[in-house]
């Protein structure tokens, strides 16, 4: 059986006296791609702040690798993949900085680059079949470009933990497929993924685990059980979801693996 990777217990995050999540608990093992669903506002994004060490919960800890945070941290064991528009796309940087900004971590004060260093730059743009545009500044990719950019960052950064935030959103069918790809393949190598996503109709299509989040963690487990119209209306505040759609997609999901 494999072992909890990520364990969030009863954790609580406030802003300014203002709880933004509240006796959040959550488990997931090794080799797992679990999908975390919720409004704008429900605390997802807290939920990655919390993981990242990011904010410190009011109450409530948590446990990547059964290490406490700040061990986390400096063992570089959580990488993160932002939204666009979290990222500067003016700043003047090419992808290949970008992607060894992941290896900051294991460089010293003066973060001058090791040959393993740029082996494993060069390793994670390749993956994502973006080695041949490592020179070409940030601002001048296209969105599914700049999404494979910060993929290959985190990749390099050798993480066990990967969070992703909307990572599908305003990409190209061949970013998609190339991420979808690659998170099946670490999911083979043991790592835990964990990624927020509005397209409801991927979650049934490679995640194992789902997460319904508003304000708390509603429910999570394996996705067949979870992922229900009952649940999903109590996540989306008693808005009726349609999963027509969804069970659509899984049902030719399984078609493909056949």
């Amino acid at each position: 059986m494999a072992a909890v990777s990520l364990d969030i217990e009863n954790v609580t995050v406030a802003y300014h006296g203002k709880v933004a999540l509240h006796s959040a608990s959550l488990q997931l093992k090794a080799g797992t791609i679990c999908g975390l669903v919720g409004m704008n506002g429900a605390g997802k994004s807290t939920l990655f702040k919390a993981v990242m060490g990011f904010v410190k919960p009011v109450h409530g800890r948590v446990l990547v690798n059964g290490l406490p945070i700040y061990r986390v941290q400096k063992q570089n064991l959580v990488a993160y993949v932002p939204q666009a528009e979290e990222v500067d796309w003016d700043f003047p940087v090419s992808v290949q900085d970008v992607v060894m900004m992941g290896r900051y971590g294991y460089m010293n004060f003066l973060r001058m680059p090791r040959p393993s260093d740029k082996q494993a730059v060069r390793d994670s743009l390749e993956r994502v079949e973006m080695w041949e545009l490592r020179d070409r500044q940030i601002g001048e990719l296209s969105g599914g470009q700049r999404k494979r950019t910060f993929f290959a960052r985190a990749l390099a950064q050798q993480a066990t933990v990967l969070l992703l935030d909307e990572p599908f959103a305003g990409v190209d069918v061949k970013t998609e497929k190339t991420m979808i790809r690659l998170l099946m393949e670490l999911r083979q190598t043991g790592h835990t993924v964990l990624l927020s996503t509005h397209d409801l109709a991927s979650i049934t299509t490679f995640c194992d685990q789902v997460v319904l989040i508003n304000r708390t963690i509603l429910a999570y487990g394996e996705t067949s059980d979870v992922f229900t119209e009952e649940n999903l209306s109590r996540t989306f505040g008693g808005s009726v979801i349609d999963l027509s759609l969804t069970k659509s997609k899984l049902a030719q999901g399984k078609q493909e693996e056949q």
